[in-house]
């Protein structure tokens, strides 16, 4: 049996194609594995995270404060900056401070708290949010009373923004004028 070998050019160009396969897949390999290295660094993103968090709790702190529209003493707002320049010259810390919380209200019946709610909304629509911050309960506390003061017709919800915002109807000013009236006999 008689094998014919091609022609030396026909070897000498599939071993160059073949050369040529594995070095252009060897420079490929190179280019994407230090392409995937360029993201960013993990340190970073745990480092943006707590300034995140940090920013946050500062909104919401910031919120609080709108929310009870007291005057401040200049000592209290002297100290407050103090300790806010200090936090901002802290070392990153791997775990956050957690935030002091305010003392919660006391336990009231639904009345009780849905009064306190339909007072706080008769100077300015309120998110939920601010109620949740203001009253000290949970988030499905707050949710649940305000759709039922909703159901009630007490306040009226405005779905046009969101968060949604939430202000007292007619009905609800005489709930409350009901309540602040003193009983004549």
């Amino acid at each position: 049996m008689l094998i014919e070998i091609p022609d030396p050019q026909i070897i000498a160009s599939v071993i160059i194609a073949f050369v040529v396969g594995i070095f252009g897949m060897t420079i490929y390999n190179k280019i994407r594995s230090f392409s995937a290295q360029k993201g960013m660094d993990p340190s970073y993103l745990s480092r943006l995270e707590y300034y995140e968090r940090q920013l946050i709790d500062m909104k919401i702190r910031m919120d609080a404060l709108d929310l009870e529209e007291t005057k401040v003493p200049a000592p209290v707002i002297e100290k407050v900056e103090a300790v806010l320049e200090k936090k901002v010259e802290e070392p990153v810390r791997k775990e956050p401070e957690r935030p002091v919380s305010k003392p919660r209200m006391p336990n009231m019946d639904f009345n009780g708290i849905a009064e306190h709610v339909l007072g706080l909304i008769t100077t300015k629509e309120m998110t939920s949010r601010d109620i949740q911050i203001t009253i000290g309960r949970s988030r499905e506390h707050t949710s649940r009373l305000m759709k039922r003061l909703f159901e009630d017709g007490l306040v009226e919800r405005n779905t046009k923004k969101k968060p949604f915002t939430y202000k007292i109807t007619e009905k609800g000013r005489a709930r409350l004028g009901n309540l602040e009236s003193p009983i004549t006999v």
